[in-house]
């Protein structure tokens, strides 16, 4: 695809030019089209292939094949990162086509579409804004916030940012529970019920054609697992996309969209199988700046403009030391721990 780009604003430090930045990357928010189709081939056959083996197998009794729920969950969560393009109108660019393939994937992976771009949506809108916290982000607060609660509030905070209550409980109460009732209905705009809904009824449709054709016990084990193991993974990944040492939290006039976007989110440097799988989401501060790039093309952003490989990049390893960072210090303005916020 020949597209002009425009040229980097090396005029100025790359953390203080991120309103520039804007017109740069508008020059990747062209999709193929059937480049999108072949990435949505690519997924969606491997993952019935695998899902389909691992229920066979189950169904008959060769329970080695189990382990084929584990590349069935990492294809599940490829699925979800083009839900997650269609939601942002960026995996063919064509609100129709982007809607209802988004609303046929959802009855995979358990996440209502309409509901969830709603929701992701105002994440978009106000990432990084302490003002604006409580939907569809991890519940963050402030040093000062977190000392003025009761020592009962302090334990479910602690709880909440436990790594066994977020990583492993959580993925069963989102996707499982969570998702089937909208409870930020107020919150969101749209028509959140009704896409909520739709999709259980879906969901129940499926979920009944599969014990009928495998059993119950099959049906738990291999679909129910491979959702949650893709549902951890998503959490894990969302997590570090905003969760690090370095990134951006402001309030009031001082909250910029652009500025939040490109500094409050990270550049999670992944081999490139992970990188694959995981439909190139770790790339997330040009994802947060300019959200209608498709997936494919983040890459070559980096290509293109190497000066921003290096803004917020965390590695496999600094990441698993982000799971201790759990509240915004005002004064310092970063992430800290429990016993830093402590001392």
């Amino acid at each position: 695809m020949n597209v002009h780009i425009a040229p980097s604003p090396t005029a100025l430090p790359v953390r203080s030019a991120a309103k520039s930045w804007l017109k740069v990357l508008s020059g990747y928010r062209q999709p193929d089209r059937r480049r999108s189709v072949m990435e949505l081939a690519v997924t969606l056959v491997p993952f019935l292939a695998f899902w389909g083996l691992a229920l066979a197998s189950a169904h008959y009794g060769f329970w080695w094949g189990l382990v084929l729920i584990v590349p069935a969950a990492g294809f599940l969560l490829r699925l979800f990162m083009i839900q997650h393009d269609c939601g942002h109108g960026a995996f063919f660019a064509h609100r129709s086509a982007d809607d209802w393939t988004g609303r046929a994937i959802s009855v995979l992976t358990l996440t209502p579409y309409d509901y969830w771009r709603a929701a992701h949506a105002t994440h978009h809108a106000s990432a990084g804004n302490l003002d604006e916290r409580g939907v569809g982000d991890i519940r963050t607060l402030t040093v000062a916030e977190y000392r003025a609660l009761s020592p009962r509030g302090k334990l479910a905070y602690r709880l909440y940012r436990n790594p066994l209550v977020m990583f492993a409980i959580g993925p069963i109460y989102l996707f499982v529970l969570k998702h089937r009732w909208p409870f930020e209905t107020l919150r969101v705009a749209g028509q959140p019920w009704r896409s909520t809904m739709l999709t259980n009824l879906a969901i129940v449709a499926l979920g009944a054609l599969l014990i009928w054709l495998t059993g119950i016990v099959p049906f738990l084990a291999v679909h129910l697992a491979i959702s949650v193991l893709a549902g951890a993974a998503g959490i894990w990944l969302f997590y570090v996309q905003h969760q690090f040492e370095d990134t951006h939290w402001s309030s009031g006039d001082e909250w910029e969209f652009e500025d939040s976007a490109l500094n409050g989110a990270s550049n999670y440097d992944l081999p490139w199988p992970l990188q694959w799988l995981t439909g190139n989401i770790g790339i997330h501060h040009v994802h947060h700046l300019a959200s209608r790039v498709p997936f494919y093309r983040l890459p070559e952003v980096l290509r293109d403009h190497p000066e921003l490989a290096d803004l917020g990049r965390i590695t496999i390893l600094e990441s698993l030391r982000c799971v201790k960072l759990v509240l915004w210090d005002e004064r310092a303005r970063r992430l800290v721990s429990f016993r830093e916020a402590m001392a």
